[in-house]
């Protein structure tokens, strides 16, 4: 079930896409929002935040968040992260948990392909809808499923611990609209290759995305 903050994202995000707020206008003061959305002003908080790394707003102190949908983000231009953690050293602990979870998944003799289909369909129905906030739900979702389908109860904790961390890595490349469908067809090598029960492939399959997905928001990382 959605959060909270995720449901005001979404509302905001429509508000965005119809026009209500257009690109270049200043959202409403946060206890306008607030009280309209019906949400604490701690939730908005996190919406705005949601919005600011899928690159549909951006805050600027003292003047206010405005609205940036469709313009894109230069790379390297990154949106403070919620919890002050460096992007760079969540997508390098991203690199050093990752493949090895989609590995161990694919070494399971149960055909897990499926499951994950399912929840690529559900990207896809998203990204074709120009739904950031799901698509990148979705993406957290294919991220947790993989940790879980690894079969390791310590990979799945960890990756829980840091949600909101993994999250924010996952929002950040979206802000491209020319590359919002790059990490769905990276996710297409990661299923095929844990539908053969190829550990190596697997492993491969999510290094790469890993690495492109850090380069689309302009990061390079030591790798391990």
């Amino acid at each position: 079930m959605p959060s909270l903050s995720n449901v005001a994202a979404q509302n905001l995000q429509r508000l965005i896409a119809n026009g209500t707020y257009p690109h270049g206008q200043a959202l409403p003061s946060q206890r306008e929002l607030s009280e309209g959305l019906g949400i604490s002003r701690a939730c908005l908080r996190e919406a705005i935040s949601m919005l600011e790394a899928l690159g549909l707003v951006r805050a600027h102190p003292g003047k206010g968040v405005f609205v940036t949908a469709g313009n894109g983000r230069a790379a390297g231009d990154i949106p403070a992260n919620p919890s002050s953690m460096r992007p760079e050293a969540i997508f390098q602990f991203r690199y050093v948990l990752e493949p090895a979870g989609a590995s161990m998944a694919a070494a399971d003799l149960k055909n897990h392909a499926d499951e994950l289909r399912e929840v690529q369909a559900n990207l896809e129905t998203a990204l074709h809808g120009f739904d950031l906030v799901m698509a990148a739900e979705w993406d957290m979702e294919f991220h947790r499923r993989i940790a879980r389908l690894s079969g390791n109860e310590a990979f799945v904790s960890v990756l829980q611990q840091y949600e909101t961390q993994v999250a924010y890595s996952l929002q950040l490349p979206f802000a491209n609209p020319k590359s919002i469908w790059e990490p769905a067809d990276e996710h297409l090598a990661v299923i095929e290759a844990i539908a053969n029960h190829d550990s190596a492939a697997a492993r491969q399959a999510m290094q790469t995305h890993l690495l492109r997905a850090a380069a689309r928001v302009g990061i390079r990382f030591f790798q391990p």
